[in-house]
């Protein structure tokens, strides 16, 4: 729960599933018409997590109705759309959001110092990596339902993931126009796991700036599934480990010839050791929850409402993300939209 905050209604089109949100975690109120809630609550903060084609149209009536708004990604469908979006809320004056909540995991706190006190020095090469088990119950959601929101998705698969691929590269990459090369496949692995007809369900993408450049990487077949970031930077290289919960500085070589290979491995280990427990003293101070990075994420969000203060997942990185995925889909999609 944030500091502050309470939660004073929920809202759902289906009569039926705005009920047993409410009930299960003691919401006074439902609703099932939007203006309605508005209306009647008027809410200082609204939290839309419906499917991406509805968010537009939420928002600006969030907006004009005086809400900050917390949305869901992916934030829209079409980048025009998510353009229309951030434009809503600056001419509202109230503050945007979008849970982009790895992001503000400790160990991406930690990355975001080390870059902003010039550790890492200056980006050189960023390797963004998401693995996805499509064999968990939401990928057999996917799969099995050919009405499934996701699969009307100009990106399909892609667009549901790819913003925690490409929001770690924007803050290493200046460019907001860089060139990207993307390329998607379906891998046939000859696993016995469930047919997903013809989504894609590999991308690689490369993406050059002036002076960084970076590799995007979604997967649904490697294992085990992965969630990591390495930032190559001219002082330092860091490597961050999303499941691990990790962030290690590469070491430096140190000694000539033989030795100098011979105490790296101690050094890394070291390095893992610490962090291993760090963890542990978060856990047992009870902080380390599965979602710790949305909990500080919503702090963050809150707090920028109560100091007018930016928000915490800027405009350029929502700009940036959108536009970058929708210039992948026009080249993996490109048959398709012809």
């Amino acid at each position: 729960m944030v500091p502050g905050a309470r939660v004073v209604a929920v809202c759902d089109i289906e009569p039926l599933m705005a009920e047993q949100l409410a009930v299960r975690f003691g919401i006074p109120r439902q609703y099932s018409c939007f203006a309605a809630m508005l209306d009647a609550e008027k809410p200082d903060v609204l939290h839309i997590t419906t499917p991406p084609e509805a968010h537009l149209a939420l928002t600006r009536q969030a907006v004009s109705a005086g809400c900050h708004v917390f949305l869901e990604k992916p934030v829209a469908l079409h980048h025009a759309e998510v353009q229309a979006i951030v434009e809503a809320a600056n001419a509202s004056g109230k503050k945007l959001a979008v849970n982009y909540w790895p992001q503000f995991e400790v160990q991406a706190l930690e990355l975001r110092r080390l870059y902003q006190e010039g550790v890492l020095g200056d980006p050189v090469h960023i390797e963004s990596f998401l693995g996805y088990n499509l064999a968990g119950d939401y990928g057999r959601a996917i799969k099995q339902d050919t009405n499934h929101w996701v699969r009307h998705m100009p990106g399909q698969l892609f667009q549901n993931v790819l913003d925690h691929v490409l929001n770690k590269i924007a803050p290493f990459l200046e460019d907001d126009e860089p060139s990207i090369d993307a390329y998607a496949y379906k891998e046939n692995t000859g696993l016995a796991e469930p047919d997903v007809g013809d989504i894609l369900d590999e991308l690689r993408v490369v993406i050059r700036g002036c002076r960084t450049s970076a590799y995007a990487t979604f997967t649904s077949h490697a294992r085990p599934v992965g969630h990591t970031l390495r930032v190559y930077g001219t002082r330092n290289t860091a490597h961050v480990d999303y499941n691990a919960r990790t962030l290690v500085l590469e070491p430096m070589q140190g000694f000539p010839s033989a030795l100098g290979r011979l105490f790296p491995p101690f050094s890394v280990s070291r390095n893992y050791l610490k962090q291993g427990l760090r963890n542990v003293g978060r856990f047992s101070h009870s902080h380390f929850h599965y979602f710790d990075g949305l909990r500080n994420l919503l702090n963050e969000f809150y707090h920028c409402i109560e100091t007018d203060s930016p928000s915490p997942t800027s405009c350029r990185e929502i700009l940036f993300v959108s536009s970058i995925m929708e210039r992948i889909f026009n080249q993996v999609y490109a048959e398709t939209q012809v």
